[in-house]
């Protein structure tokens, strides 16, 4: 064995006695080689189901059995290098949950090599990552599911027809409607975010800080004008429902921008009733739009 320290368990680790007396201690088992990791995991396996389960003998084994393993993680986060803006820290992390999720689950007796046991378990806890994770816009697991069939079936296809294979095709080809494929390319479109530092010029796709064009520029700004069309909507109605004398106020201080003496002389009252008047006019008027929000 090579790269650790091996012993016979006893004096040296307290609190292990009976089986676990019988395991070598391995003072760095992160550094045996995977040869050696191999031999020794059916030992630890093999000793691991007669211990009792949150006793220090258990959880020496059960740990010693995770780092010896780490390499199967490495190797199999080493699929998913330059998948999507995955840290291959992360990626390790995950795939250590499913490293643990089989050394739980594994028995000896299935007579299986624990490397083909516990890899789809690491795998698959890496791809669970990515479809929860890794998706730059939010879109319900059922289109994410689809988006994958999509690209299967479009790849398919492409092959068979020496083109893309067209939205009805590959309806037919996943036996689903026309719409729901149409949906689910949508849907993929949210997979990955670009920046909006990009250039907009397809020719200097993938340089950040191009000396041409950006998206960012080509991106329209809020019109401050489309507030005062949607106010207006919404007021046309409610100046409909004023009285004929509400609206004559409304139109002498708005439309022709009379003074509250100026329209106070007009209808014979004094400024102040027309002040009164005025609030009482407009309170209703808003109170009518923020209803109408």
């Amino acid at each position: 064995m090579t790269a650790h320290r091996a012993r016979t368990a006893g004096a040296d680790a307290p609190g292990m006695t009976g089986s676990a007396s019988e395991l070598p201690w391995i003072e760095d088992a992160g550094k045996v080689a995977p040869k050696d990791a191999r031999v020794l995991s059916r030992l630890f396996f093999d000793r691991l189901q007669l211990l009792e389960e949150g006793t220090p003998a258990h959880q020496y084994a059960r740990n010693t059995l995770i780092e010896m393993n780490l390499s199967l993680v490495r190797f199999a986060a080493g699929r998913f290098r330059n998948r999507g803006s995955g840290d291959m820290e992360d990626i390790v992390q995950v795939g250590t949950i499913g490293l643990i999720k089989a050394i739980d689950r594994f028995d000896l007796s299935r007579e299986v090599e624990f490397t083909s046991f516990a890899v789809p378990y690491i795998v698959g806890e890496i791809k669970r990552f990515f479809r929860d994770t890794s998706w730059a816009v939010h879109v319900p697991r059922r289109m994410q599911e689809l988006r994958v069939d999509i690209a299967k079936a479009k790849e398919s296809l492409s092959t068979e027809f020496d083109r893309d294979p067209t939205v009805p095709e590959l309806a037919e080809q996943l036996g689903i409607g026309e719409d729901e494929v149409a949906e689910g390319i949508v849907a993929a479109n949210g997979y990955t975010a670009g920046s909006l530092d990009m250039s907009s010029d397809p020719a200097g796709a993938g340089r950040l800080h191009p000396p041409g064009r950006t998206l960012a520029d080509a991106l329209g700004s809020p019109d401050p004008g489309m507030e005062t069309v949607e106010n207006l909507h919404t007021l046309a109605p409610l100046l409909g429902h004023l009285d004929a004398r509400e609206r004559r106020i409304i139109d002498m201080r708005f439309g022709q921008e009379m003074t509250q003496s100026q329209i106070g002389a007009e209808l014979g009252i004094s400024q102040m009733h027309v002040s009164r008047l005025l609030s009482r006019i407009l309170q209703k008027l808003r109170s009518g739009m923020f209803v109408e929000e």
